[in-house]
């Protein structure tokens, strides 16, 4: 039994380090991400009509994830949360758009979605999110120091 009491706490203090150094890139790429991409998803297939094997071709994911993405409550409230920013609602829109009329590559998405990342964090909406997370101190400015590197 202690030597579970041991492991456990061990495991504990790995994830709280590993929480402790997360980045803003970090957190955009496991939260904004996946719900960006579900919104693009949505859109393809409510208004452009897309069937999920085709959205999830264009989107280089699976049927499966799309499926999820259409039906799944987990999440739920961060896509929301999302969909009431305009820049990631005209990002969506604009990414969808040019998706549907293939006037969109994988790399212009891509582009796309590192310049809204990049506005999300001029606007300091990730600096909300990364304190949301972790104790961050109030004086911290990493994006807005990051955004200085070149």
């Amino acid at each position: 039994m202690w030597r579970k009491i041991g492991l456990f706490i061990r495991y504990n203090v790995v994830i709280k380090m590993w929480m402790q150094m997360r980045t803003p890139c970090e957190l955009v790429v496991k939260l904004v991400l996946p719900a960006f991409r579900s919104l693009v998803a949505k859109t393809l297939i409510e208004k452009y009509h897309f069937s999920q094997v085709a959205a999830a071709q264009k989107l280089g994911t699976t049927q499966a994830a799309i499926s999820h993405y259409l039906y799944s409550k987990r999440g739920d409230k961060r896509i929301k949360q999302l969909e009431a920013i305009p820049s990631i609602q005209s990002a969506v829109d604009e990414i969808a758009f040019g998706i549907a009329t293939d006037n969109f590559s994988p790399f212009d998405a891509m582009l796309k979605f590192c310049r809204l990342c990049k506005d999300l964090k001029a606007q300091n909406l990730v600096c909300e999110l990364h304190k949301d997370f972790l104790v961050v101190p109030e004086s911290c400015d990493l994006c807005a120091s990051a955004q200085k590197i070149t």
